[in-house]
C-alpha cells in the first residue's frame, strides 16, 4: 500500500493506480474529459492538473502513477488558473449551439466550465468548422463541437474491438473520422455516445426528442438477450424514448448493446391494443368479455390432451407461472412448453442450463472453449467480456466452428462433432489443455443442443470435467449461452414438458386448441388447429391467431427475469399499454375467473410469493422429474452447424424497430444471419 497526501489529507492506496485515482479516494473531485474507468490513458485533455510538490509544473493526474510520498494539491490558485487556460483553449473553437444541442442537459463541458471556467475569451481568430462525417443510422455527427478527447476511438478499438474510428490530420486540423464514411460495423457502437463528453456524437434517433429534465427515468432490465444488462428506461408522457445503461459490473458494467439502446422505438409500432375474432379471415374488434366466451366455450368443447400452450422469449417470470398454474390447475393438463423448437434440455439440475461461471468469471478463465456458439450476435455483452479477457489476459479461445468475426482472434476446428468427443476422452491436444488450466470455460450454444447426439455429448462434457476436478463449488467450467431473456427463468419454474415431444404433436396436427403467450417463433403449418394468441405486438404469432389478446410489453408492466448466469432481477414498469391491453398475468388470472368463478391469484403479491416457493421447493427437491421421452442417447458423427437468429430481429419489439430496419440494412454486406458450419 502507497501512503500519500492530497489537500493535506492522508489517503492509503493500492500500487499502480493514477494521481487521478488517489484524489478521488481522498474525496477530490477532478474535472477530465479524456479519462474514463474503462478505457486506456490518453493524458490529452489537461482539465485534470494538480500540483505536485517539488514538481515544477502541474501534472497530469490521469497519467501519473503514485508514488509513495507524494504531496499533491489540487486547488491551489496555480490550479485554478490553469484550468481556465485549458477550458479557454477547449472552447476557442467549440460552437455556442448549446439550445440546439441534444447534449444539453448533461453536458460534461456545459458542466465544467460553469465551474472550472472563465466568463470571457480573449481568442479573435475565426472558429473553425469540421464537416459531419456518416457513422451510419444511430450515431448523429457535429464534429465542429469535438474537444478531440479520443473517447470514442479508444472504445471502438479497445472494447468494441473495430478500429473503424481514428484521428487524421494534426493541431487544429485533426479529425475524428470512420476514414471511409461507412457504418461502424460494431453492435455496441451506441456507446459512443454515452462516452462523447460533448454533443459530438449525439442518438440520430433520439434526435431533437427530448430534455433531460423532461423525463421520468425508471431503472429496469433489458430483455433483447439473455445477458439481462441494466438499464435506465426514460419517458416523455408514457412513450419510451430512449434506453441508456446503468452501471453493474457484473453483468454489463456500463454498455449496452445496440438493440437494447435502440429497439425501443418498436415499443410504439405494430402495437395490439384491443381483442380481436377472426371472422371468415379477417380479423374485428371485440370486448374483452367476448373473447373470454368463445375460449371458455372452445376449452370446455375440447379434451384437455387436445390443448397445448406454449410460453414465449420475452414473457416475465410472473406471466410463465400463472400460464403453468392455469394449465395444472385450471385446465389440469401439463401440456405446456418454453421451447419454441425441440432441442434437448435437462432441467433436473440447475447446472446443466445456466453459465456456471458467471458473466465476471470470464475475465479469470484461462482457456475459452467455444461449441456452436456466436457470442457476438447471441449475447453481444458478454462477447465484450470474452474480448475483455482476451486482451487483458491473452486467454487462449478456440472454437469448434467457423463463425466469422468475434472481434478478437481464436482458432478455428473443423466443425465436426466427433472432434467434441475426441477432446472429452482425452484423445486430442486439447485435452490436455483443459486438464492443465486452472480455470477453463467451456461454452455452449443453442445450437449444439439441436444436433443429434446432444444428450450423449452433454453427459460426456460434463462427467469429463467433473472428473478433473473442473466442475467444484470454487469453479464450475460448464456453461450454457441462452440467447433469449426468458428462457432460464421458464426452467426454473418447469415450463417444458416431460412426457410427450409437443412439437410432434403440432406438427401431426394432434391440438385443437394452441395457446401462445407472447410466443412468435413457433414453426408450424395450421391446419385447423384454434389459436389463442396472447401478446403486446401484430407479430407472427397474432398472424395466424384466431383469438387476439392485447397484453403489455416490458417495459409497461413489473416482472422477474432470469439472466443466463441464473441471477434474478426485477424490471419496473415505465409505461403504460395502449388501449385495452393489460398486463400478461392480469389477463390469465380473469379468464381463469371467467371459466371457473375463481381468481387462480387474489392479487400479484400472491402470485410472487407462489411463484417463488416453487421455486425454492425444486431447488431443494434433487429428485425432479426426469424427461420420459426417449432422448438418443447415442453418439452419431455430423457437423455442427452455428444457427441463431437475425440480430436485428430477433424478437417482436426489434422485428417492430424502424431503427434495426435501418441497422440491419446499412450493415447487409457483413456476414449476420445464416448458418455457419
Amino acid at each position: 500500500m502507497l501512503k500519500l497526501k492530497v489537500n493535506d489529507i492522508d489517503v492509503e492506496i493500492e500500487e499502480g493506480l493514477t494521481v487521478l485515482q488517489a484524489c478521488e479516494k481522498a474525496g477530490v473531485e477532478i474535472p477530465r474529459f479524456c479519462y474514463h474507468e474503462k478505457l486506456s490513458i490518453a493524458g490529452n485533455c489537461r482539465m485534470c492538473l494538480v500540483e505536485m510538490e517539488k514538481s515544477p509544473k502541474p501534472i497530469a493526474s490521469c497519467a501519473m502513477p503514485a508514488a509513495d510520498g507524494m504531496v499533491i494539491k489540487t486547488n491551489t490558485p496555480k490550479i485554478e488558473k490553469s484550468r481556465k487556460g485549458v477550458m479557454e483553449f477547449l472552447l476557442a473553437n467549440h460552437p455556442l449551439d448549446c439550445p440546439v444541442c441534444d447534449q444539453g442537459g448533461e453536458c460534461d463541458l456545459q458542466d465544467q466550465s460553469m465551474f472550472y471556467g472563465i466568463d470571457k475569451s480573449r481568442f479573435k481568430e475565426n472558429k473553425r468548422a469540421v464537416p459531419d462525417k456518416n457513422m451510419g443510422p444511430l450515431i448523429r455527427t457535429q464534429m465542429t463541437r469535438c474537444i478531440h478527447c479520443t473517447r470514442c476511438i479508444r472504445f471502438a478499438t479497445e472494447i468494441a474491438g473495430v478500429p473503424e474510428l481514428g484521428a487524421i490530420g494534426r493541431g487544429e486540423d485533426m479529425q475524428i473520422t470512420t476514414y471511409l464514411e461507412k457504418s461502424i460495423q460494431s453492435e455496441l457502437s451506441g456507446n459512443v455516445i454515452d462516452l462523447c463528453p460533448v454533443g459530438a456524437l449525439t442518438s440520430k434517433p433520439y434526435v431533437f426528442e427530448a430534455r433531460p429534465w423532461e423525463l421520468k427515468k425508471t431503472e429496469s432490465i433489458d430483455v433483447m438477450d439473455a445477458v439481462g444488462s441494466n438499464i435506465r428506461v426514460d419517458t416523455y408522457d408514457w412513450e419510451v424514448k430512449r434506453v441508456l445503461p446503468i452501471i453493474n459490473e457484473d453483468i454489463n458494467e456500463e454498455w449496452i448493446s445496440d438493440k437494447t439502446r435502440y429497439a425501443c422505438d418498436g415499443l410504439l409500432n405494430q402495437r395490439l391494443d384491443t381483442p380481436f375474432i377472426k371472422y371468415n379471415g379477417k380479423f374485428e374488434k371485440a370486448s374483452w368479455e367476448e373473447v373470454f366466451k368463445i375460449i371458455k366455450s372452445k376449452i370446455e368443447n375440447t379434451s384437455k390432451d387436445k390443448i397445448a400452450g406454449f410460453v414465449g422469449d420475452l414473457s416475465n417470470m410472473e406471466s410463465s407461472y400463472i400460464f403453468k398454474e392455469f394449465f395444472d390447475r385450471t385446465l389440469d393438463s401439463s401440456n405446456y412448453e418454453s421451447r419454441s423448437s425441440n432441442y434437448y434440455v435437462d432441467n433436473s439440475e440447475r447446472e446443466n442450463y445456466i453459465f456456471n461461471s458467471s458473466i465476471k468469471g470470464i475475465e479469470d478463465a484461462g482457456l475459452i472453449f467455444l461449441i456452436g456458439a456466436n457470442p457476438r450476435f447471441e449475447a453481444t455483452i458478454l462477447n465484450a467480456r470474452i474480448r475483455k479477457s482476451f486482451l487483458n489476459n491473452n486467454t487462449k479461445i478456440i472454437s469448434l466452428n467457423d463463425v466469422g468475426d468475434l472481434t478478437y482472434s481464436y482458432e478455428k476446428l473443423d466443425g465436426q462433432t466427433k472432434t467434441i468427443v475426441d477432446i472429452f476422452q482425452g484423445r486430442n491436444d486439447l485435452s490436455k489443455k483443459i486438464i492443465s488450466t486452472k480455470k477453463p470455460l467451456i461454452i455452449l450454444g443453442e445450437s449444439f443442443f439441436k444436433i443429434e447426439s446432444a444428450k450423449y455429448i452433454f453427459d460426456l462434457i460434463k462427467n469429463y470435467l467433473k472428473k478433473n476436478n473442473k466442475i467444484s463449488s470454487e469453479w464450475n467450467s460448464l456453461n450454457k449461452l441462452t440467447s433469449d431473456a426468458a428462457t432460464v427463468g421458464s426452467l426454473d419454474l418447469n415450463i417444458i414438458n416431460h412426457n410427450e415431444n409437443m412439437f410432434d404433436g403440432l406438427n401431426n396436427h394432434k391440438y385443437e386448441i394452441i395457446y401462445l403467450l407472447g410466443q412468435d417463433d413457433l414453426k408450424f403449418s395450421k391446419k385447423d388447429e384454434f389459436i389463442i394468441y396472447q401478446g403486446s405486438h401484430g407479430d407472427k404469432g397474432a398472424e395466424i391467431a384466431d383469438i387476439i389478446l392485447p397484453s403489455s410489453a416490458y417495459t409497461e408492466q413489473n416482472g422477474y427475469f432470469t439472466n443466463l448466469e441464473g441471477k434474478l432481477q426485477k424490471s419496473y414498469k415505465a409505461s403504460y399499454p395502449p388501449g385495452e391491453a393489460k398486463e400478461d398475468w392480469q389477463i390469465i388470472n380473469e379468464l381463469a375467473e371467467f371459466m371457473n368463478n375463481r381468481k387462480l391469484f387474489n392479487d400479484k403479491d400472491e402470485l410472487e410469493s407462489s411463484m417463488f416457493n416453487f421455486i425454492n421447493l425444486k431447488r431443494e427437491n434433487k429428485n425432479l422429474q426426469k424427461s420420459n421421452i426417449e432422448i438418443n442417447n447415442s453418439f452419431k458423427n455430423e457437423k455442427l452447424l452455428v444457427d441463431y437468429k437475425s440480430y436485428y430481429f430477433s424478437n417482436v419489439i426489434a422485428r417492430a424497430s424502424k431503427t434495426m430496419l435501418d441497422c440491419h440494412n446499412s450493415k447487409i454486406g457483413v456476414k449476420r444471419t445464416g448458418t455457419y458450419g
